[in-house]
């Protein structure tokens, strides 16, 4: 899973997704290769993505294998490994995915950022996602300048060859003029959504909402018929 930005509600979908998925009676592993932002705990760096996610998995595993890399700063990946002297290896990402994948039905993977978000001097999401070999679920926030931005990310992801399964229309802004309309017209060019999340307010992606479930059991549906 991919998001058109930074803040549009990436792990929130991708935490309804998965509990959608568990409803299903599935065997779920969750991923979140490499987290920017974390606290120390006494077991060590958290971060809050990854361990909402890992809440609503049903297979168990261990964080370093859903997080390899949690990152100190909540700044772009590459910025925050360099000051923590560290260089984001997909080759180790690969591993630990594969480790998880051998003992789930479907495993989400949430990525960092956008698309484009670069991971070391050479390589950025989009690498990662490719590496992995999985298609990819495009999360846009609907609010002013989501046209645009959901545009070029499926351009971008068209152009990378991976494959776009489809895109999730997460409502983030209560004000936003002109939604409707925004998502008819992100529909018309993108096709229809797979699954549009109701606006939620202030809620955290370890509390999801059952409304924000419900509506990302259509997503289910479509993704299990592909």
């Amino acid at each position: 899973m991919t998001g058109t930005d930074t803040g549009v509600g990436k792990t929130y979908a991708a935490v309804a997704l998965v509990r959608a998925l568990v409803q299903q009676g599935l065997r779920v592993a969750v991923m979140k290769p490499v987290a920017a932002g974390a606290l120390s705990t006494p077991e060590g760096l958290r971060n809050a993505d990854a361990t909402a996610l890992m809440a609503a998995a049903n297979v168990i595993a261990e964080y370093a294998d859903v997080n390899p890399y949690c990152l100190r700063a909540p700044v772009s990946p590459h910025i925050a490994a360099a000051e923590d002297g560290v260089r984001i290896d997909i080759g180790h990402i690969l591993r630990c995915f594969e480790g998880l994948a051998a003992r789930a039905d479907w495993i989400v993977v949430e990525g960092a950022g956008g698309w484009l978000a670069p991971l070391n001097g050479q390589q950025t999401v989009a690498d990662l996602a490719h590496a992995l070999g999985l298609p990819v679920v495009l999360v846009v926030g609907l609010r002013l300048g989501c046209l645009n931005h959901a545009l070029l990310s499926a351009r971008a992801i068209e152009t990378a060859r991976v494959p776009l399964a489809g895109w999730i229309a997460n409502h983030v802004d209560a004000h936003f003029e002109r939604a409707a309309e925004n998502l008819a017209t992100l529909e018309h060019l993108l096709g229809s959504a797979l699954a549009r999340i109701p606006y939620a307010g202030a809620a955290e992606p370890n509390a999801v909402p059952s409304e924000a479930v419900a509506a990302s059991s259509t997503a289910v549906a479509r993704l299990l018929a592909m």
